[in-house]
């Protein structure tokens, strides 16, 4: 029987402070770098209170948000996100480094992540990154989160075979979770995780209505992910602990749409 080195048992201690059983429901805000102060995040503080006591597992922001995070998270895990762009920028698409793996270690992260368009442009420097970041990790015994997404000219960003491709590569370069975008149906999304034995979670997206997203995530568990990383559909809602708390009983009580959306306090 192999004995886990300390550093491998770090990195194992970290990722359960992600979940609840295997399963994640993360809450990503770290649009105030590529979007601003917008609704939620302003006052980021009692959004990351609300929503964490409504049943996320984990937020996830840039370095710098770190000291309004501690305080209002109650006990859940924390991401330091390692990469970003602006909205009012020259190319969106183009992610660039904001963080290291050592600083989001002294900011009392449990985990970091990367974001990556595959199919892009800059898909080959994002790879770079990528790898780099990961190497990194495993002197710390930090897990890694790929956002890897299908995106690019002429790339259909909800094909299940260039999203399977976009985990898949998650993967390869030694990530510990992958994050993509929803194909559309629990039929087609299983194809992408089957393309990976590492953990899928779905991104959130537009926000859309709640019984969307509600049933949004119905599929994606149904196809076999292990959960969600849902920034504005949840910390733009109106009310984010009743989205949250929506969400977190399809993923945390395998809840149904209706029953999802009644324990969110929502009509059908």
């Amino acid at each position: 029987m192999t004995r886990l080195t300390p550093t491998d048992a770090g990195r194992a201690a970290r990722l359960d402070r992600l979940s609840t059983d295997g399963n994640v429901l993360m809450v990503p805000m770290d649009h105030g770098i590529t979007m601003g102060a917008v609704q939620g995040l302003a006052d980021i503080e009692s959004t990351i209170d609300a929503v964490t006591r409504a049943g996320a597992d984990a937020v996830l922001t840039q370095k710098g948000i770190a000291p309004r995070v501690h305080p209002n998270k109650n006990g859940a895990g924390y991401v330091i996100h390692l990469n970003a762009s602006t909205t009012i920028g020259p190319d969106e698409d183009d992610k660039r480094v904001t963080g290291t793996v050592k600083e989001a270690v002294q900011a009392g992260a449990d985990a970091v992540s990367l974001h990556l368009n595959v199919g892009s442009q800059y898909e080959p420097k994002q790879i770079e990154q990528l790898a780099e970041v990961t190497e990194q990790a495993r002197e710390f015994g930090m897990p890694v989160l790929a956002m890897t997404y299908a995106r690019g000219e002429g790339v259909d960003s909800t094909d299940p075979e260039s999203l399977g491709h976009a985990v898949r590569l998650g993967e390869e370069l030694g990530a510990d979770l992958v994050k993509t975008g929803y194909s559309g149906d629990a039929d087609s999304f299983e194809r992408v995780v089957e393309s990976t034995e590492l953990p899928v979670l779905i991104a959130g997206g537009s926000k859309g209505t709640n019984r969307q997203t509600v049933e949004m995530v119905r599929g994606a568990m149904d196809a076999g992910a292990s959960g969600v990383s849902m920034g504005r559909s949840i910390f733009q809602h109106e009310r984010p602990e009743r989205i949250a708390t929506a969400v977190s009983a399809v993923i945390h009580d395998d809840a149904g749409v209706d029953d999802a959306l009644a324990a969110g306090g929502f009509e059908g």
